[in-house]
């Protein structure tokens, strides 16, 4: 839902890091697979109980899953390293209720209701590009069509977006005893945007 608005003020500094990486002879696929150790230490972590940890380890994860786009941007990007991108992503997003999981019993509800969620809003999000890549002038439609030519695919957006993502992300860190909680209201965000998405599609689609 923000990450359209976010955007302007995220992608100056990362371009500026990106210079620094690049000078350091890191490429856009070396910093996606940097940020998805840093994820797999963060689920490792929250699945022992060190959430500041876990949570220091989310930053640097989002940071570099920032800089690959940037990277990718300044020295050209490439479809697998669109690809490597989403998958990382994906699996991180379900890593970190499993891990909750793992570190109390009484989460496993709340955490298989998350990534049932999760499943949800990814099958609906790429589904959607599979089909807008098929038929090119959806696109045209689109008033952010300048900003998602950028992306190795076209970014659906909805309530639940990456923002919100590593937001709720960031509170069932600082606050791991609320996580049934949150998993709880997130997952059930989430099922309302693969709703809104498959009706996007119906509307885009189903006369196209």
């Amino acid at each position: 839902m923000f990450d359209a608005s976010l955007r302007p003020y995220i992608n100056p500094p990362l371009s500026w890091l990106a210079g620094g990486c690049i000078a350091l002879g890191l490429t856009a696929n070396g910093l996606t697979i940097i940020g998805f150790v840093f994820g797999v230490f963060c689920a490792v972590f929250v699945a022992n109980g060190f959430f500041i940890a876990a949570l220091i380890c989310l930053m640097f994860n989002r940071l570099c899953d920032g800089l690959d786009g940037a990277v990718a941007r300044r020295t050209g990007s490439s479809d697998f390293g669109g690809y490597l991108d989403i998958v990382c992503d994906f699996i991180f997003y379900a890593m970190l209720p499993f891990a909750f999981m793992i570190f109390a019993a009484e989460n496993a509800l709340a955490a298989g209701f998350l990534m049932l969620s999760f499943v949800g809003t990814g099958s609906s999000f790429l589904a959607y590009a599979i089909l807008e890549a098929k038929t090119p002038e959806i696109l045209t439609k689109k008033t952010n069509a300048p900003a998602v030519q950028k992306k190795s695919f076209f970014y659906l957006g909805g309530l639940t977006e990456g923002a919100e993502t590593i937001a709720v992300f960031v509170l069932m860190l600082i606050f791991p005893g609320w996580f049934t909680i949150f998993a709880w209201i997130f997952g059930s965000l989430c099922i309302l945007t693969t709703g809104w998405r498959i009706h996007a599609a119906f509307s885009d689609f189903n006369k196209a």
